[in-house]
This record gives structure tokens, sequence and C-alpha cells, in this order.
């Protein structure tokens, strides 16, 4: 009784006064339990507890750890007795090799020849961490590597291990020391076949002496000619006048341009048909340029080593012909007034020729075949000359001097042209390394090179009239725009492709409003684009073999002339 009423508390005086004892959802009393031992700290407990499992080796058999195992413990062996068909394991004896545990390093490619030659070189080598040394020769000092050696610290430790061997080895025999005998070779033979004597020469039948001479004499008679190095060739430039007269009866030359000359409509039309046919080359024509300005006159050059110019606008006859080179002429380019040209042959000649009389003024080579050539069009820079050539380089001549003032050289290909930009501040070039490259002018250094995976060569490239835009001839059968602002982008709304130009340097170009892009290609079709809509225009069928040149008028703005290798220029 007395624990009854030790228990009770006026709150229950409360739940009584609610819940009557003698209703019938009245619960029976329960006791609170007490314990009558007293209380005990178990925080030490717990701490042993978990140093004890931290201390344990761990089961591999669990998934989940909730502790923070050691090292010791993650690769301790496992205790107990393991199933005689289980798998090794690296937690059974840490081995991952049939030699013991091998581990992985990071080393740099670098490091890791250095101790690999030092120890096929030395017999030492440092381990990966850089604490050990490794080998049977162990180094008597600071370790050195093959790198960090001085090369007469190489040479005395070669003549040293030299001197060693010479030590170990019996003295040589006499007959070793003489180069006729069979010893010597066989002790100095440098390959399978060195051993063996070598027989005297044979003499030569009557044949191959006949053959021998005829190259012999055939090669001093190239060598004569100036053709074997790159000499200069002693043909004499002449030139023939084939117009009634080389001046009128008011005294103006022949390559006047009439005063009337200009243009009769802005826009440009499509030609329909062919009005006038040039037939002179007795090879294919490499290239024409009409008069600047007017066009009234139309130049070609030809691999029958001729040049000739052309009258366009009145009896349509060829005027004079100018013979200086002899091989096939390349390229050739008007200065800024007509009066003077420039041509480039494959004689590896660059020559400068007066219009009017035909005259060489002068003549430029490297010993090169020179691919392009261009002048500067700055009016007080027409003296400055530019050639592509075949050795990668593009070289800059002062033709007052005759002396070079300038080497372009990165390119890793034969230069194929030379587009001034950027109010002639800038050029241009491309290159048979299917790059582009942007220079500044009298500087050697590339200001930009544009190079992808997907781009072609590019032989010939031409300048939109509002000088914004450059249409490159790609040999994937394609015209790619390039900007030629700052970044010089290639612009990829713009791409003008159905002509089939692979192989050939087929030169493209615009009209002098700007409206039409065209081109020649290899089947002798010359192709007409829209300049906006990227669209096909037209196509004429031009010449029996490829259509490689194609030249609108500057001043008739519906006619344009087409050259091929058929050795036709027609005019259209």
């Amino acid at each position: 009784m007395d624990l009854l009423q030790s228990s009770y508390t006026p709150d229950d005086e409360d739940d009584d006064e609610q819940q009557p004892l003698s209703s019938p959802d009245a619960s029976p009393l329960r006791l609170p339990a007490k314990s009558a031992a007293p209380a005990v700290d178990d925080t030490a407990l717990a701490l042993s507890a978990a140093a004890a499992s931290t201390s344990r080796p761990l089961d591999p058999s669990l998934h989940l750890v909730p502790f923070n195992p050691t090292a010791d413990q993650l690769w301790a062996p496992v205790l107990g007795p393991q199933h005689p068909h289980a798998p090794i394991s690296s937690a059974s004896g840490n081995r991952n090799h049939k030699l013991g545990h091998v581990e992985d390093a990071a080393v740099l490619p670098f490091l890791f020849d250095e101790q690999y030659n030092t120890f096929h070189r030395f017999g030492y080598a440092a381990d990966p961490s850089g604490l050990h040394i490794v080998g049977d020769a162990q180094p008597s000092a600071e370790p050195d590597t093959v790198y960090n050696l001085a090369p007469s610290e190489h040479k005395r430790r070669r003549l040293q291990s030299k001197d060693e061997e010479g030590a170990n080895q019996e003295p040589l025999p006499p007959e070793a020391k003489n180069p006729a005998s069979d010893e010597w070779i066989l002790r100095n033979k440098q390959s399978p076949w060195a051993g063996k004597k070598e027989a005297p020469p044979a003499e030569l039948t009557e044949e191959q002496r006949q053959y021998a001479e005829a190259h012999a004499a055939k090669k001093a008679e190239k060598e004569a000619r100036g053709e074997g190095k790159g000499e200069k060739s002693d043909m004499v430039a002449k030139s023939t006048f084939h117009g009634k007269e080389e001046r009128d009866y008011q005294g103006r030359s022949w390559i006047t341009p009439p005063k009337d000359a200009k243009a009769s409509n802005e826009r440009c039309y499509i030609p329909k048909r062919c009005v006038h046919e040039w037939v002179g080359h007795t090879k294919g024509v490499s290239a024409i340029r009409f008069f600047p300005k007017y066009g009234h006159l139309l130049l070609s050059a030809s691999m029958d080593c001729k040049i000739k110019i052309w009258d366009v606008l009145e009896s349509r006859t060829c005027m004079r012909t100018y013979m200086g080179h002899s091989k096939a002429v390349r390229d050739i380019s008007f200065s800024n007034d007509g009066t003077k040209f420039l041509s480039a042959g494959y004689d590896r000649n660059i020559q400068y020729w007066d219009t009017e009389t035909g005259q060489v003024i002068s003549t430029f080579s490297t010993g090169k075949v020179p691919y392009v050539v261009k002048l500067n069009p700055d009016e007080d820079k027409q003296h400055v000359l530019l050639a592509g050539m075949s050795d990668k380089k593009i070289v800059q001549w002062d033709m007052k001097s005759g002396q070079i003032t300038q080497e372009y050289d990165q390119h890793l290909g034969a230069v194929n042209t030379i587009t001034f930009v950027d109010n002639n501040r800038r050029f241009v070039t491309s290159s048979d390394d299917k790059s582009l490259r942007v220079w500044e002018f009298g500087i050697p250094v590339v200001i930009k090179y544009i190079s992808e995976p997907h781009m072609h060569s590019m032989p010939s490239i031409s300048l939109h009239p509002n000088s914004n835009w450059l249409a490159a001839q790609s040999l994937d059968n394609q015209i790619l725009i390039y900007s030629t602002k700052e970044r010089f982008q290639l612009n990829k709304k713009k791409r003008f492709a159905g002509h089939i130009v692979a192989g050939y340097a087929c030169q493209v170009n615009f009209s002098p409003d700007g409206r039409f892009v065209m081109s020649g290609d290899g089947e002798g079709s010359c192709w007409f684009w829209d300049w906006k809509s990227c669209r096909r225009f037209k196509t004429l069928k031009c010449h029996n073999g490829v259509c490689i040149g194609c030249e609108w008028h500057p001043l008739e703005t519906s006619k344009v002339a087409t050259c091929g290798w058929d050795g036709v220029i027609k005019y259209w």
C-alpha cells in the first residue's frame, strides 16, 4: 500500500476525476519500472568497442563499412582458411602478378625514356619513386642519366668501355689488318653482302658504250643551251608587228585606247553566241588578259613559247607577237597603264616587256620556275614585282635596281596565286600545300593562315569588284568565297558548284558589276552563276579541250573572252 501511495500523484487525481475507476472503459493500473542498480556511464565502453572494430581486419564479404578503415586494414591478408578454388584477390596476399604486386605509376614519357636509356647505357636506373637505384651497376656518387651528362663525359665513358673491351679480347691476327684479306672483310662488314669481294668492273659492250656516248653528248648540248641548272637561255628575245602601221596619221601609237571608249551599260548580261575566234597559237593557250580599263587589246600566253596581242574592237587581228621564252609561257600580267607587261615561263625566266615596241626591258630569274607574276597595283609601286615560285617562295624584286628586296618563305608547296587586297596593303597567296596565307606587303610574316582538313589546292583566286570578297577555285569542283576583312572568314552561304575542274587550274572571274561569277572547266565549257542566289545561270560549250581561262570585257558589258588548250581564243 505504501508503494501504491508513493506512486500516486495529483495528476492521477485529475485523471480519476475525469474518468472514474468504476467505469468499464478504464484501463488497469500500470506501475512504472524502477531499477535498484546504480547508473553506469557507458561512454568508455562504446569507445573501446569502436577502437576494437577499427583495429580488427575487415571482412571481405561486407558490402558496407560503418567507419573509415586504414590502409593496413584494407590491404591486410584475409584471416582463416580459404576456398582452394577461389580466385586470388589483392586482399589475399596483395598479389596482382605472378611475381608479386605491381603498382601503377604515372611517369612522363621523357622521364621513362631517360631512365630506360640510362639503364641500358650505364646499367642502373631510378625507380618511379626516385628514392632507390635499381640495377647491378651502382653509381659511385650522384647518379647521372644519359641526358644530363656533358658530351665530353659521354666520349670519355665510350673510350673507357672500348679500352675495357679491347683488354678482354684476344689480339688480332696480322691478316685482319690487311684490307685485301677475307679476314678484314669479315670483321669490317656493314651488311650481309659486305663480306663478299667485289669483282672487277666488266668491260662495256659496244651497245652500252654507244648509249653512254650519246647520253654524254646530249647532256653537254643541254648544258650549252643553258637548260641544265636554271642558267639564262641564250635565246634572243624578238618581236614581230603584224598590223598595218605602228602609228596612225596623227602619230598615235597602236596601243592608244580610243577616246570614245566607255561603258555602254553598267548592267552586265550573259553572252549567248560566239562572235569571233582568234586562231594563231600552235599549242594550247594558258592565259588571256584584257588591256586595263579599256579592253581594246587582248594579250594571250601560249604553250608554243609565244605571247600574242590581238585587236578586239576593229580589225580583230593579231597585232604583235612576242618571242623571248624558250619554253611554254605560264602567266602574264599587265601594268596599270598597259604600256608594259610581265611574262613568266617554264624556262625559269620572268621578262618585263614593252607592249608597244616588243622589247624586253629586263629579265629576272632565281633558277626556279615562276608560277605567277604580279606587279604592285599602287601607282607609286609599279616598279615592284612579286613572283610565286616553284620552290615555295614569293620573291619580291625592285625592277629599277634589279635586286631581290624581299622573300616570303612560309608555304610548304609551290605558290599558285598572288592577290592584293585591303587597298594593296596586303596580299593573299595560295599554294599546292592546300592553304591560304595573308601577308603584309613588305613584311615576310604571315598575318593570317587558313588551312582546314577539308580544303583542297586553290590554283586560281579572283577579287570581287567591291573588294570585299575573294573567289577561290577549289580543286574539289567548287568555288569558295572568303571575306577580305580582318578575319578572312569562309562564307559558308556562298558556294558555286556543278563544273568539273579537278586537276586543272581553270580561272575564275567576275563580271564588272559583280552580279555574275564565271569559270571554265575541264570539259571545255564556261559556267556562269548568279552571285546572290549562287544558282547556275548558263553554261556555254566553248572549246574542244579544257577551257582554262575566261575574262569579262571591262567596257563591253555582255562580252566575254575564253581560251582553251585547243589553241583557240573565242570572243562571246
